[in-house]
């Protein structure tokens, strides 16, 4: 079943003042045609190879044998990387209940650690209790030259050769070819030290790169289906590609729908609260993506990320009564009618008889409908997605639409979605002072 979406409780006539206005929303409309054609001129040129990746497939068996060699004997499998280069791996992993609460510690092996964040006494621990002989490391940096996965790798490698370990045959590199003139300090590391390396497309920025072998990587090494994701980002595409209004391509809706109520009703903060635990690392996915590609020029809207139902007891009390600042994105997913159902005897006792033969599953459906509602019938602006069964193609499609939706929303706003140079300004620095 395809991903749904509604904008129906964002338009004013529906929740009030605080909703879209039907005119504001049709002249962003109109303004998002020029986005479309732009994307479709691109994809014919192939000047953004991101446009071609859900049709390729001739990368799919390089990338499942290089996940198959990093899983075979493996215990664990520990990718280094940030940003970009992790949160798109960690969001399809999750489809397989990776780190899932309550089950992600009890996956088979090969067990993934993405450590996307460097901290010196966690990263230390891990390195000091892996077992180092059936431990393979992937070190992912586009521009090989991301300081945090130089120091990971640097260290993980000392580790491998401090236990008498060929890091060539524990290792993997990910980074773009060399080119002449320019360092690439993490292919000059690994290959001197005979590690192979896959090539990270140039033309794919990290934070969109999930579809790429940076994300499909470690997909396949937890068996998921790489060509199903695929697929199911094409059906995001299709609209663009076939010509279709705005109005009828879901991220062109999407992306003027949030432009439309942060220029004409002030709303700076764009919440995206997920119904399903396998999607909270996507939620985290969204939220670099939308800043890291908006916040330019004094422009963008503030991504947050919330994961219902327990968001319902931490934020929901802020959403509804504090500012009116926010457009909300409820994304469901199919529950009812499954998880432990409710024995009636102890549901009786538990002073809830009306919980009697109903699910967990059942709850949580009804709390994700009461909390979109909710915030609807107190005037609050809601999109909602809902997907039926999340699979790789769901997934897939969902991952595609907020890239092309963040696309058209900076083309909208003016701006260039594949660059950040405060980022760049912020690596400069951390640099400098580290070796003065």
């Amino acid at each position: 079943m395809p991903l749904n979406q509604s904008i129906d409780s964002a338009l004013e006539k529906n929740v009030g003042a605080h909703g879209v206005a039907d005119d504001a929303l049709v002249a962003m409309l109109k303004r998002a045609q020029a986005a479309l054609e732009a994307l479709r001129a691109r994809h014919a040129d192939g000047s953004l190879p991101l446009l071609r990746l859900p049709e390729r497939q001739d990368d799919l068996a390089g990338i499942r044998d290089a996940a198959a060699g990093l899983a075979d004997g493996a215990s664990d499998v520990v990718l280094l990387g940030t940003g970009g280069s992790s949160l798109g791996g960690q969001t399809l992993a999750q489809l397989a209940w990776w780190n899932v609460p309550g089950i992600g510690a009890l996956r088979a092996p090969p067990r993934l650690h993405f450590i996307d964040n460097l901290d010196p006494l966690s990263f230390e621990a891990m390195l000091a209790k892996l077992p180092l002989a059936t431990t393979r490391f992937v070190a992912i940096s586009k521009s090989g030259g991301t300081a945090e996965t130089l120091m990971q790798s640097i260290a993980a490698l000392s580790a491998l050769n401090q236990a008498g370990l060929a890091p060539r045959n524990g290792f993997l590199g990910l980074s773009e070819p060399a080119r002449p003139g320019k360092r690439n300090g993490l292919r000059d590391l690994l290959t001197k030290h005979q590690v192979p390396m896959l090539d990270h497309d140039p033309g794919v920025g990290g934070r969109f790169s999930v579809l790429s072998n940076v994300g499909l990587l470690p997909a396949a090494v937890l068996g998921l289906d790489i060509a199903a994701i695929r697929t199911g980002a094409a059906a995001a595409l299709a609209p663009v590609l076939a010509k279709k209004p705005p109005a009828e391509v879901p991220a062109a809706l999407g992306a003027s729908l949030a432009v439309a109520l942060a220029e004409s009703k002030g709303k700076s903060i764009s919440v995206l609260m997920a119904y399903c635990d396998r999607l909270e690392r996507f939620t985290r996915w969204y939220v670099q993506l939308w800043a890291e590609s908006l916040g330019k020029e004094g422009k963008g809207t503030t991504p947050v990320a919330a994961l219902g139902p327990v968001d319902q007891h931490s934020q929901v009390q802020l959403f509804i009564a504090g500012p009116r600042d926010k457009l909300f994105n409820v994304v469901t997913v199919g529950a009812a009618g499954l998880g432990p159902r409710m024995d009636g005897e102890l549901a009786g006792l538990a002073g809830e008889p009306g919980f009697a033969a109903k699910t967990i599953g059942d709850l949580a459906a009804a709390e994700a409908r009461a909390t979109a509602e909710t915030l609807a019938n107190n005037g609050c602006p809601v999109r909602s997605f809902h997907v039926e069964r999340l699979d790789e193609a769901a997934l897939g499609e969902l991952l595609m639409h907020f890239m092309l939706e963040t696309i058209v929303a900076a083309h909208l706003l003016g701006i260039d979605a594949f660059d950040q140079p405060a980022v760049e300004e912020g690596k400069v620095l951390a640099k400098k002072y580290l070796t003065s």
